[in-house]
């Protein structure tokens, strides 16, 4: 080894045994009470770790937003250096390779984790007990135990954590929770909805660049995962593995299945179980996870929740929420909530007040928001700044990857699965 890499090594060795140590002295106070204390018109300065696909999507939206919403990128932090060294360049801001570097800067308001599952909690977590705000890419965490342990972490320092389903920044779901909490739709039966593509399953390309050891620090990377050899398809195609990824279930239908939680008021399943298979992608191509996956999610009192997934057939289903009354359909614009009875009657609410609705008996909303980080990341800097409420905060974030998890649990184990409220865990629900 080169000797300028073994004095970086040491350098970065011992600032974060320094860093550690002045965190555990820092540990019988309040992590709000060092957070930096932030008026309206204050400046936000960000720091960003990891810099792939997702993490550059973002960093593109954030270097859009500098002037109009009064933000900085500080810092980035990928385990690539050809990653981290591409986004220093285009932020103008200093590349790290350890993501602590980040958590040690007082200057820093708030972090963004673009990293592959398996390492949201840990660094979520080092955040939050550093004073630091968080908006952390879906799924919120890797297992149920981490995400509650994050919601109870949140709880604690009251700092603010988003959860990267942008598509909770479109109105269109709480106007819809509105609606149903009216009793426009009545008793709430069942919802449906899908993620279908027709793709190739997660199936990058393969930098060759990329070495291990001389550019790229795969230890760092496996972190909290099970310690395996060097595998390229691991690392540039991780939401194939099991290791750090749930397929389908965490990375698509997490964004669905967050839509119906928000819009009937749904937390916790009683009841899940999750079917599919390897049906297109075999031999060579095949992954861990299946190409084809589906979850029935039961919960107290209903709904029924079906998700829909293949990757190799992109033709959709309707997005519907069922009740006695009426009829939710998400559009591309909006929904439309359509009446059991006779078109052109009216629909009216519990309380008995007439709907607006067109000569079709039809109530149509058009929405004013979209599925969008930058929209999800102004709702976050509002939470900061003027304590705005959370488009899709930690706890709507456990309630959604709670659902996808014990989905894949069964999947994985050809087992029905039931939440044990009392000891919050998921059990094998008995015949």
């Amino acid at each position: 080894m080169h000797p300028s890499n073994i004095n970086r090594r040491k350098f970065i060795t011992t600032s974060l045994k320094a860093s550690a140590a002045g965190l555990a002295l820092a540990g019988s106070f309040p992590a709000k009470s060092y957070a930096r204390i932030l008026g309206a018109n204050d400046r936000l300065n960000i720091g960003v770790i990891g810099c792939g696909g997702m993490g550059s999507g973002h960093i593109n939206a954030l270097m859009g937003m500098k002037a109009s919403d009064n933000i900085d990128i500080l810092a980035v932090c990928d385990v690539y250096d050809k990653r981290r060294d591409q986004a220093a360049q285009l932020t103008g801001a200093p590349g790290f390779r350890h993501y602590q570097r980040l958590i040690d800067m007082k200057e820093l308001d708030y972090l963004l984790i673009a990293t592959p599952e398996h390492w949201h909690h840990r660094i979520a977590m080092d955040a939050l007990d550093a004073g630091k705000h968080v908006y952390v890419e879906k799924p919120m965490t890797h297992t149920i135990k981490e995400a509650l342990q994050l919601v109870e972490k949140v709880e604690q320092t009251g700092l603010k954590l988003q959860v990267g389903v942008q598509g909770m920044s479109d109105d269109s779901y709480l106007t819809a929770n509105q609606y149903i909490q009216q009793g426009v739709l009545g008793k709430i039966m069942m919802a449906h909805i899908d993620y279908s593509r027709n793709g190739n399953l997660w199936q990058y390309e393969i930098d060759p660049d990329a070495r291990p050891g001389v550019n790229l620090d795969w230890e760092l990377w496996l972190g909290p995962a099970p310690k395996v050899p060097w595998d390229p398809k691991r690392y540039f195609q991780w939401r194939r593995y099991w290791d750090y990824s749930g397929g389908v279930a965490t990375d698509l239908f997490i964004h669905r299945l967050t839509r119906i939680l928000k819009a009937v008021g749904l937390q916790m399943p009683q009841y899940v179980t999750a079917a599919g298979g390897y049906y297109y992608f075999t031999g060579p191509d095949k992954a861990e996870v299946p190409d084809t996956f589906n979850m029935m999610l039961d919960y107290p009192g209903g709904p029924t929740v079906m998700l829909v997934s293949t990757q190799k057939n992109n033709t959709p289903i309707r997005h519907l929420i069922r009740g006695d009354k009426a009829t939710l359909e998400f559009t591309r614009t909006g929904f439309e909530i359509t009446p059991q009875k006779v078109a052109g009657e009216n629909l009216i609410s519990g309380t008995g007040e007439k709907l607006p609705v067109d000569e079709e008996g039809v109530l149509r909303h058009v929405k004013t928001g979209a599925e969008d980080i930058t929209l999800h990341h102004r709702n976050l800097m509002a939470a900061i700044r003027e304590g705005a409420p959370l488009n899709c905060d930690a706890k709507l974030g456990l309630y959604g990857m709670a659902a996808c998890k014990m989905g894949v649990m069964s999947f994985r184990k050809r087992r029905y699965y039931m939440w044990d409220e009392q000891r919050q865990k998921p059990l094998k629900a008995k015949a």
